[in-house]
């Protein structure tokens, strides 16, 4: 296993700003987070990350775990000259961010973690789906996902965000998006969120069937003051799909740290 590289955008918002890091779902890039962006930057300075193989970021050439993946936004971070972020990702990239309050607790001043879970599937269907990449490519994929990701009636409040992200998951190469289901395979940080002592908020979409409530409502009472929140009118894709609320929920979390957590 290696740390994999990442590409994170050039931070937009005021410059004595702190730092918020934003992370990506599996099969999109950096436009999940277009929508909510603005609203964030007007108080943060705001990045975000696409996935090895997503995006921006390069192809990987090597396995690697979520856990990698939190040491390699980590180290993106710190080569922004930040000591102390915000963090807020969607899917795997909430996955990451609980393994960064995990592994790097002294940089993380806050992390929200967006439909996501302490474990997500089963080893065996991700190893299946990381097959029928490899196989089939990720346009296999492009139907089943759209009917994870989007609540009903979203695609058509957001036609062209909705079609760019599915653009953005077939664009996405085979071999990354399959070392990503691997790695998710491994994943389960259920025993030890008692450990995380970063403030840690959960959300969730209310028609989410990928880490539907139950998984926001186990990080939340697993972490020492943890707290779930639900964005209506969202299933998996909440910056997407729910811009606004997902925004004003981060807002309202970030905002709330008590002042030695803040960034």
């Amino acid at each position: 296993m290696t740390v994999p590289t990442i590409t994170l955008t050039d931070p937009e918002g005021p410059s004595a700003a702190p730092l918020l890091v934003l992370g990506p779902s599996l099969g999109t890039s950096t436009i999940l987070w277009e929508a909510a962006a603005p609203a964030l930057r007007a108080r943060y300075r705001v990045t975000a990350w696409d996935l090895p193989g997503h995006g921006e970021s390069p192809h990987p050439t090597s396995p690697f775990t979520v856990g990698e993946l939190a040491d390699a936004v980590a180290e993106a971070a710190r080569a922004q000259g930040a000591d102390r972020i915000l963090y807020a990702g969607v899917s795997l990239g909430g996955a990451t961010g609980l393994a960064l309050a995990l592994r790097h607790p002294g940089l993380v001043a806050g992390a929200a973690i967006v439909a996501s879970g302490a474990v997500l599937g089963d080893p065996d269907s991700w190893h299946a789906r990381a097959a029928q990449v490899r196989a089939q490519s990720t346009s296999s994929l492009i139907v089943s996902s759209a009917q994870r990701w989007f609540a009903p009636g979203s695609i058509e409040r957001e036609p062209d965000l909705s079609g760019r992200l599915l653009h953005a998951l077939q664009n996405a190469d085979d071999e990354g998006y399959a070392l990503c289901c691997e790695a998710l395979a491994a994943y389960d940080v259920r025993s030890r969120l008692s450990e995380i002592r970063v403030p840690i908020r959960a959300l969730w979409g209310r028609f989410d069937q990928v880490a539907p409530e139950a998984k926001a409502v186990e990080i939340a009472a697993g972490v020492p003051g943890g707290s779930a929140d639900v964005i209506e009118g969202a299933a998996h894709l909440p910056p997407a799909e729910q811009p606004e609320a997902t925004a004003s929920a981060l807002l309202d979390f970030f905002g709330s740290l008590p002042e030695g957590h803040r960034a």
